[in-house]
């Protein structure tokens, strides 16, 4: 198919096409998607997995940003499983750009997203559609390891952070390198998520984002020091994080996203 449309796979673009039909059967499952569920899938790529979700869901919203591959996804649906072709949505954009898609609210977002942009992709989509309540994605292990990871160890980060606020995460098992076409130099996970409420708190996401930011800006930093430009000073930072309840002798890799919340309550208005 890659040959008759003309395509290379491109670093580019995190192109690894999935070529392997039991891994594919492997996600919708995993995913737990059901006859309700309208799926947003990012990178659909030569269409593996939108086959295999499509006779499982009510609908699926592909988001291609590779015009060819967009062009062929409904004709390879169409061939292969003509009787549910009326289930597909091909959407050509970037999903690092849409805040919507045509039709019935996207439910879950189950997608093999390209590594380089797996994190924006999936907190922007968290961020802008409301309506996605789960959710399962293939990444780069390492990344699939700090979307998840807890507070208190050495790959727990601003992912981390950032998708805890939206969402409880957990891996769903490991994928090896021999399902792609090309194959990576590096090995897949899934991670598989359900969205809940954020922390309670009077501070806004993106204020307690400014927080997490800047708290792992300087990873080796007490967040006395490393929130002290945030702050105004690093006595401004300390006050902010003795008010919540937080050690400013502690690093951010050990506070989780309640914590952050209220010390971004806590931050110093600015002086004019």
């Amino acid at each position: 198919m890659a040959g008759r449309l003309g395509i290379r796979p491109t670093k580019t673009l995190g192109q690894n096409f999935v070529i392997d039909a039991n891994t594919v059967r492997r996600i919708v499952r995993a995913a737990g998607v059901g006859a309700e569920d309208v799926v947003l899938e990012v990178g659909p790529g030569l269409g593996s997995l939108t086959l295999a979700l499509l006779p499982e869901v009510r609908r699926v919203v592909a988001v291609e940003i590779d015009r060819a591959l967009a062009g062929a996804l409904p004709e390879t649906v169409q061939s292969r499983a003509p009787e549910l072709a009326d289930r597909l949505e091909v959407v050509h954009a970037d999903a690092l750009r849409i805040d919507g898609v045509p039709g019935p609210e996207p439910t879950a977002l189950v997608a093999n997203l390209p590594y380089n942009v797996a994190v924006p992709v999936v907190l922007h989509l968290l961020a802008t559609m409301p309506s996605l309540r789960h959710g399962l994605v293939m990444v780069q292990a390492e990344v699939a390891d700090r979307l998840v990871a807890p507070p208190g160890g050495k790959v727990y980060g601003v992912p981390s952070v950032k998708m805890a606020w939206y969402a409880e995460a957990r891996r769903a098992g490991p994928v090896g390198r021999a399902v792609f076409w090309p194959v990576p130099n590096v090995d897949s996970g899934l991670v598989a998520f359900t969205r809940r409420e954020p922390p309670q708190t009077s501070a806004s996401r993106k204020e307690v984002f400014a927080a997490v930011d800047a708290a792992f800006a300087q990873r080796r930093k007490t967040l006395r020091a490393a929130l002290a430009g945030w702050a105004g000073s690093p006595a401004a930072a300390e006050q902010a994080l003795r008010a919540a309840g937080v050690d400013p002798t502690a690093r951010g890799e050990v506070v989780d996203v309640a914590a952050f919340a209220r010390i971004a309550e806590h931050r110093p208005s600015p002086h004019p």
